[in-house]
């Protein structure tokens, strides 16, 4: 199976646009601490992040790291011809582009798969998993999403507006009609002869709805993903003393984690901004949001930008012709399906 040189084009390429992006959100960092020093208004935020609880802290260092490790289980769950040592890295590689480049989770997939392509995996292969895994990640998003509205409508502690409770709950229940609808409305709107990528896409959703339905203990990695990272948030919260009601919690980190979408390296700036003000439409005080959000991302940031250089730093050597083993097995893939159809465009 072909692999691409370390230093062939693309690869340096590569090597280069992540660099000017990783100096770029050391910068926008350093521009973000002077900001908070200098601006009286911001002075209680630095204030609140001097007098948190160090343990608190470090536990939310432990809840990023399961949440790390739960996305690297799902990740072997989707990518199960690739030997586990390089799924691991792949996994870990993937995570790191997810928080220092622009796309959030689409990029990080993208990093992964394309590096995956590089072993010499194919590109519908590759798209079709990366699909399953975002698609199943997002499944998991739009459910706390609903639980979480659920709640506050139901009396949680929290604001029980049909704007801040309700709206977001119909929000999420039709994106996720429209997701489980499309590999029913492709073959009727010509799919089948569209683009491949549209294809792969597709069987992707299929995937992600075949795996829920094939209960396997490696979906439990979708739960801690979400689920570990938001207690971050709120561990953070709680090193100042004020932990918000957790439906309240959950909507104003989904919700505010709509602007990592805008193409800022590491989401630095807009990440804070859109989560802070988003907690804050949950009842969270300024001062308090500020601190906290700052605090998670440094950890949600830094966390998985060492593990991921790390992982790349093993892997790369395995992209080079004539060393190791090549990542990809040729061992039948582990599918969950029976259907031949789609088990046809697995190579």
């Amino acid at each position: 199976m072909s692999v691409a040189a370390p230093h062939s084009p693309p690869m340096a390429v590569a090597r280069h646009g992540v660099g000017r992006r990783a100096a770029t959100a050391g910068l926008l960092g350093v521009l973000v601490v002077s900001l908070m020093l200098g601006v009286p208004a911001l002075q209680p935020v630095v204030r609140e992040i001097r007098d948190m609880n160090p343990w608190w802290v470090g536990g939310g260092v432990a809840l990023e790291l399961a949440s790390c490790v739960s996305y690297v289980v799902l990740f072997r769950l989707f990518f199960d011809r690739v030997a586990a040592p390089d799924a691991r890295a792949l996994a870990w590689t993937s995570m790191a582009s997810g928080v220092l480049l622009p796309g959030g989770g689409v990029g990080a997939l993208a990093i992964g798969g394309w590096l995956m392509h590089l072993t010499g995996a194919p590109v519908r292969w590759i798209v079709r998993r990366s699909s399953g895994i975002f698609f199943l990640t997002s499944a998991v998003n739009g459910a706390a999403i609903i639980g979480a509205g659920m709640l506050l409508l139901g009396g949680s502690s929290g604001p029980h507006d049909f704007a801040r409770a309700g709206l977001p709950l119909l929000a999420a229940a039709l994106i996720t009609l429209l997701i489980v609808a499309a590999p029913w409305a492709q073959p009727r709107l010509g799919g089948r002869a569209g683009s491949p990528w549209v294809a792969g896409i597709v069987e992707g959703i299929r995937d992600a709805e075949r795996a829920g339905r094939h209960p396997s203990w490696r979906l439990l990695g979708a739960l801690g993903y979400l689920g570990f990272d938001i207690a971050v948030l709120w561990a953070t919260f709680s090193a100042i003393g004020h932990a918000p009601p957790v439906a309240a919690l959950m909507l104003g980190y989904t919700i505010g984690y709509v602007a990592n979408a805008l193409p800022v390296p590491g989401g630095i700036g807009v990440l804070d901004a859109g989560l802070a003000a988003a907690l804050v439409l949950y009842g969270a005080q300024p001062a308090d949001a500020a601190a906290a959000v700052l605090v998670y991302h440094a950890i949600a940031l830094w966390l998985p930008a060492a593990g991921g250089l790390l992982a790349y730093v093993r892997l790369r050597p395995r992209l080079a012709p004539g060393v190791g083993d090549p990542p990809v097995t040729h061992d039948p893939p582990v599918t969950h399906t029976s259907n031949p159809a789609l088990e046809g465009c697995l190579p």
